[in-house]
């Protein structure tokens, strides 16, 4: 029955496998850059031949000052891509603690990147099994590792940020904004163990081409590539950022008739994080992407308001004079 299960979620894993635009892990990952000098960097949801991430590392190698890179993936991407095509679709991982300027141009390109792996047998090695970030190989990898950086399979993002949680381990992760109010990622957000990276949402992914066409956000573009746009990703980290630290500027009052009570809790309403007032001191109710300007110096984040059953970390349903509103986060100023 295990392997079943395990069959069924690595076909759940490659359904959704989204790309990555390097534009975009650029963007976020420039904020970090001190986090990197002398760490083990592992993406480990990555296929080494396709993967942004596994590029952007590899190009920026000695400008972070990484000690040694790592990639795997559950298998060959099905994604095109005509910068670092190599010979072999099977699992593998890379290992590179070096980047040389292998083609003596002075300067480091994925052209050294694809030189290197041809001429040292040992950066590019087979797998055992199928790649899959669970697998034992993988695992041991993981533990070895310092930062975890990729874009991991949606449908398993619980499981995947578990592991993360269980080897205690530092981590640069894409996934969907509605996994802030799961049971099992909000008490780490609520006991500040994650928050939100610097960057809250895409434009777009790659697609594999197997990829179920949508009525809305997705395209093909002239090559025939399909593309993805979701409006609700984010970045989710335990590395320090300085947006972080940055206060949420306040500017309105507060008045009972704009910020209506939640039927049954004493926390006020507040449609908008910008319109969160400055003088009022209790509980509010504000949408999930307040994470985005969440400075925990400023504000602490008490549980969140949402449907179904009350516990300690649902503390009120989204109720207001009988009209069902979309899941909060309850929140108090500190300062």
């Amino acid at each position: 029955m295990g392997g079943n299960k395990n069959l069924t979620t690595a076909k759940s894993a490659k359904k959704d496998e989204f790309y990555t635009q390097l534009c975009d892990i650029e963007n976020e990952l420039r904020h970090y850059t001190e986090h990197f000098r002398g760490k083990t960097v592992f993406c480990n949801c990555d296929d080494p031949y396709e993967s942004n991430f596994f590029k952007y590392f590899a190009l920026n190698f000695n400008r972070l000052g990484i000690r040694k890179l790592i990639a795997t993936c559950y298998e060959g991407s099905p994604v095109v891509d005509n910068e670092l095509t190599l010979n072999s679709k099977k699992p593998y991982k890379i290992v590179i603690t070096e980047v040389p300027d292998m083609d003596g141009n002075g300067a480091i390109d994925l052209a050294d990147v694809k030189l290197l792996i041809k001429s040292r047998k040992n950066i590019l090695t087979e797998l055992h099994g199928d790649g899959d970030f669970r697998s034992k190989e993988c695992t041991e990898l993981l533990k070895k590792a310092d930062i975890i950086v990729t874009n991991p399979p949606f449908s398993l993002f619980r499981e995947y940020v578990a592991q993360l949680v269980q080897h205690n381990k530092q981590f640069l992760i894409i996934g969907n904004q509605n996994a802030i109010t799961y049971r099992e990622i909000f008490p780490l957000i609520m006991k500040n163990k994650i928050w939100i990276g610097h960057a809250l949402s895409y434009c777009a992914f790659k697609v594999p081409s197997h990829y179920e066409e949508k009525s809305n956000r997705f395209w093909i573009d002239e090559t025939g590539q399909k593309w993805r746009s979701m409006g609700n990703i984010c970045w989710f980290t335990n590395l320090d950022h300085p947006k972080r630290h940055e206060d949420l500027i306040l500017y309105k009052n507060y008045n009972p008739e704009e910020y209506p009570k939640y039927d049954n809790y004493d926390a006020i309403e507040v449609s908008k994080t910008s319109e969160i007032p400055m003088d009022y001191d209790g509980v509010m109710g504000v949408p999930i992407t307040f994470l985005d300007k969440f400075n925990p110096k400023q504000f602490e984040i008490i549980g969140k308001i949402d449907s179904g059953k009350i516990d300690e970390y649902n503390i009120a349903n989204p109720i207001v004079n009988g009209k069902p509103l979309y899941k909060r986060l309850a929140i108090r100023r500190l300062h």
